[in-house]
């Protein structure tokens, strides 16, 4: 690791980052560390004042044979009292609570093999989208160019479009992301953009997308990364559904985070963005980033001056799960959710084989909770805009998202993507049929049309 360099990243954050200023309150927060330091600065309610004398939460019996707490308590419940208590309650710092800090940065060394230096630091976030909204902005002026897989996550283009940048589509097969498409667009890109800049940054989901359930094998990531070198662009890497992944532990990708080290030689091209809310609760809204210091600061900044910090509380319950785990404990937690939503994908594949062959086709995914399923509206396979088809689809009483939706330029595509993480077997069963029938319906209705046609012309 001491032969790689640390990528300058002040070139890649936006004139509008400098226009933020440290919050007057916060900015002196750290300085209330300091040994003997008496801190009259913050506005901090009096604790006292709180209604909550302990919070105990009752665990599910999963995981066992790991060791108890260390203190012997019940291993099925986490009491929160105290000074813990009135940390959880209390205003905390910008960037997190620091034990729940120094685990994540511990996790991501464990996991990652990224020991802590300076070109990485972990920020928490309400939610990893919350983060990265603030990571754009952060990194975007205006004129510039963002490259994205086609099709995307829809929420993150609910915020590219409010933000002054042109968006340019990457394309996608059963893989995932294509290296041959990004390389197509960033080698022409004096011909097709002349006198634009490059983009600054490419925008991606490696495992289990949302939308379309693929996962990009290590070899394409390593592609990737060279592009993004040479192209010299930071690469976001969205990995939402990374504790998800049921696939083969041998064909298991490492992360772009992981791999830029070995790969380019350097570090702090790679933005990450990891969440808790598939694996431990969406309602608590926690999420983290792992990036570059300088661009952690910028976020942190803009956090400071908008809703101050993250939850405490749900930070402060967190790590109290977390410790007791430890990064080996959660990682089992989180293959015990994966092998769930590996059956539950199993099952929903099942009916939809049975009701949509020859009327429908997707890849299987390895991680994550959607499939990306093209209807066959026409039998030679002419693909057909399904958002023409889901009014009949509701009218029939099934819903599925559009796949334009996840478009970054928008059109018309043949795909739907459907999330098979809550729906039982049985309401499956009967979704499939119910879009068989809306398929079709609409097949008959091209047929007859083309028959008209036809005749028309004779």
């Amino acid at each position: 690791m001491s032969s790689t360099s640390t990528l300058d990243i002040a070139p890649f954050l936006a004139k509008t980052s400098k226009l933020w200023k440290t919050c007057g309150i916060r900015g002196l927060f750290s300085l209330q560390n300091i040994p003997g330091m008496i801190s009259l600065v913050a506005g901090l309610p009096n604790p006292t004042t709180f209604p909550f004398e302990s919070i105990t939460v009752k665990l599910r019996p999963t995981l066992q044979g790991l060791p108890a707490a260390a203190d012997g308590a019940d291993p099925l419940t986490l009491t929160l009292e105290g000074a813990q208590l009135s940390e959880a309650m209390q205003y905390g710092m910008t960037a997190g609570a620091a034990r729940f800090i120094e685990w994540l940065e511990g996790f991501q060394t464990h996991v990652h093999k990224r020991a802590p230096n300076d070109s990485w630091s972990v920020t928490v976030g309400s939610g990893s989208q919350d983060l990265m909204y603030k990571a754009c902005q952060s990194l975007i002026d205006e004129g510039d160019f963002v490259l994205l897989e086609a099709p995307t996550y829809a929420g993150v283009l609910a915020f590219f479009a409010a933000l002054p940048c042109t968006l340019i589509e990457v394309n996608t097969d059963s893989q995932g992301l294509d290296p041959a498409s990004l390389q197509s667009i960033l080698s022409s890109w004096e011909t097709t953009h002349a006198g634009k800049p490059y983009p600054k940054f490419m925008y991606t989901t490696p495992s289990g997308s949302n939308p379309t359930g693929t996962s990009i094998p290590e070899a394409r990531k390593v592609e990737v990364l060279k592009l993004a070198k040479k192209y010299n662009f930071l690469v976001l890497e969205d990995d939402a559904y990374a504790f998800l992944y049921y696939g083969p532990e041998r064909e298991r990708a490492r992360s772009y985070f992981a791999l830029e080290p070995e790969v380019n030689g350097e570090q702090g091209r790679v933005v990450r963005f990891d969440s808790f809310s598939k694996v431990l609760s969406s309602g608590m809204r926690l999420g983290f980033m792992t990036a570059h210091p300088r661009l952690a600061a910028v976020v942190n900044i803009i956090t400071s001056n908008t809703n101050l910090q993250p939850n405490s509380l749900a930070q402060i319950m967190a790590h109290a799960l977390l410790a007791r785990w430890g990064p080996t404990g959660f990682l089992t937690h989180c293959r015990e959710v994966a092998a769930l939503y590996r059956t539950r994908r199993d099952a929903f594949e099942c009916v939809a084989k049975k009701y949509l062959t020859g009327l429908a086709e997707w890849t299987s995914p390895i991680a994550g909770m959607f499939l990306y399923i093209k209807l066959l509206v026409h039998a030679d396979g002419r693909p057909t805009d399904s958002a023409a088809l889901v009014p009949r689809a509701v009218a029939r009483g099934v819903l599925a998202v559009p796949g334009t939706a996840f478009m970054p330029l928008g059109g018309p595509t043949p795909f739907v993507r459907i999330s098979f993480s809550v729906v039982e077997e049985k309401d499956a069963e009967e979704a499939c049929r119910r879009l068989r029938d809306v398929i079709l319906e609409a097949r008959a209705e091209a047929e007859a049309e083309a028959a008209v046609h036809a005749q028309m012309r004779k």
